[in-house]
């Protein structure tokens, strides 16, 4: 098997396991969000930690944390990510999965006006029609709706800001995370303690099943993650880019067809303009990635002569 295609099934496999995570969230609806989100972090740095411990480098966690930009930034990062993922179990938990899955579309376009924001950067008009677009789904759904649809901007927004805080880092994504949930782990343990010993209550160790789910919670973010940084070191960025569609598309389609969440004319337009907003996104950057490898070609060939 080439570079390219086990580069390829391995970014199918993260998508598909990102996209799929609801159905194992609903799963333990019955346990507080708060509770969950402790868990997944305690048993995301056991395995990670793990991980590291069995290739050597463990260290680096330790490096990481004591360099006091690094763990700055990470910081800002752990704290982003746990709201990502706190937000989205409890979307999962009160039934707007569906809301969840336009916050994950909507964020190439919110992390394009961050960059603005925090970069300078300049946007295309292909952009700038992206975005345009995009709002008018946001208001169509906050006019039609009664309400503007929360989960889906804090969502896109909280994993936007982790993807800012994590750029230009020159440390492994896993090597990150396993920073990122033991800069998280006392505020778990110190939760899980609250929850176990002041109130009297917890999940874990009273119920055999939901407790291995717990446990599994580890894996379920790790594997994923593996299997990203695998595919985005042996495919080209445009196609990680595309494939990443996946992810929401599942998570559409589990909110849609599994949990029979409502999907009315509101929620149809509003999709719809996210959906052409994307196609015109990824049309323009594909076009000028093309465009960046024709003339490294050429740049190429011309030194050859």
């Amino acid at each position: 098997m080439t570079d390219a295609r086990a580069g390829l099934l391995a970014m199918i496999g993260a998508c598909t396991i990102w996209g799929l995570s609801p159905l194992y969230y609903k799963l333990l609806a019955s346990i507080p969000p708060l509770e969950v989100l402790a868990h997944r972090t305690l048993w995301s740095l056991a395995f990670f930690a793990s991980l590291l411990f069995l290739r050597g480098r463990i260290a680096e966690v330790e490096a990481t944390l004591r360099s006091s930009e690094l763990r700055r930034r990470l910081t800002v990062s752990a704290l982003a990510i746990s709201s990502n993922w706190f937000l989205f179990i409890y979307s999962i938990q009160i039934a707007r999965a569906t809301e969840a899955s336009l916050g994950y579309y909507i964020f190439p376009l919110v992390a394009v006006l961050l960059g603005v924001v925090a970069f300078g950067e300049r946007l295309t008009r292909t952009e700038i029609v992206a975005v345009a677009l995009a709002a008018v789904a946001v208001t169509v759904l906050a006019v039609r709706e009664g309400q503007v649809p929360y989960v889906s901007l804090v969502l896109a927004m909280t994993f936007g800001i982790y993807g800012l805080a994590k750029k230009r880092l020159t440390i492994g994504a896993v090597v990150s995370v396993t920073t990122e949930v033991a800069i998280l782990a006392p505020l778990a343990l110190g939760w899980l303690a609250f929850v176990h010993l002041g109130q009297g209550g917890g999940t874990f160790g009273h119920d055999l099943a939901l407790s291995g789910l717990l446990m599994l919670s580890g894996p379920l973010t790790a594997l994923p993650l593996i299997l990203f940084s695998f595919a985005s070191q042996r495919i080209a960025l445009s196609t990680v880019g595309l494939m990443q569609y996946l992810n929401p598309t599942l998570q559409f389609l589990c909110a849609t067809l599994v949990f029979r969440e409502p999907f009315g004319l509101s929620q149809a337009l509003a999709f719809a303009l996210i959906w052409t907003a994307l196609a015109l996104y990824s049309g323009a950057r594909l076009s000028a990635d093309a465009t960046r490898r024709r003339a490294a070609v050429r740049s190429s060939t011309d030194v050859q002569d």
